[in-house]
């Protein structure tokens, strides 16, 4: 059973850093991709970015890239998502996803798997 589990939430300050942390487990990972979404009150589920387990390669949304970096630990069998110059319209829910099939797709309903979500709250 897959499970997906995300760290590293909480309230920041505007322009202040957040590393959330997803640890994976209960599969190989090596042909998954994985997403980080987030979801503010009252909006759509947004992609933010994402990695490919083999090979290592990135893509971002625009809203956040050059702020944003997702890396992975292959030993630790997780990923993060490093948030830099962190502004207040970064505020929701952040979610870890996992994509069987190894394809980046910016659509949530794409994702096979889901985290519970961890709050990150930027104030201005």
């Amino acid at each position: 059973q897959v499970q997906l589990v995300e760290s590293g939430g909480g309230l920041v300050q505007a322009g202040g850093s957040l590393r959330l942390s997803c640890a994976a487990s209960g599969r190989t990972f090596s042909s998954y991709t994985m997403g980080w979404f987030r979801q503010a009150p009252g909006k759509e589920r947004d992609f933010v970015g994402a990695v490919r387990w083999s090979g290592g390669s990135t893509y971002y949304a625009d809203s956040v890239k050059g702020r944003f970096t997702i890396s992975r630990d292959n030993a630790k069998n997780t990923v993060y998502l490093q948030m830099n110059s962190l502004k207040p319209e970064d505020t929701a829910v952040y979610y870890c996803a996992a994509e069987r099939g190894g394809s980046v797709r910016s659509n949530w309903a794409s994702y096979d798997y889901w985290g519970q979500g961890t709050q990150v709250t930027v104030s201005s």
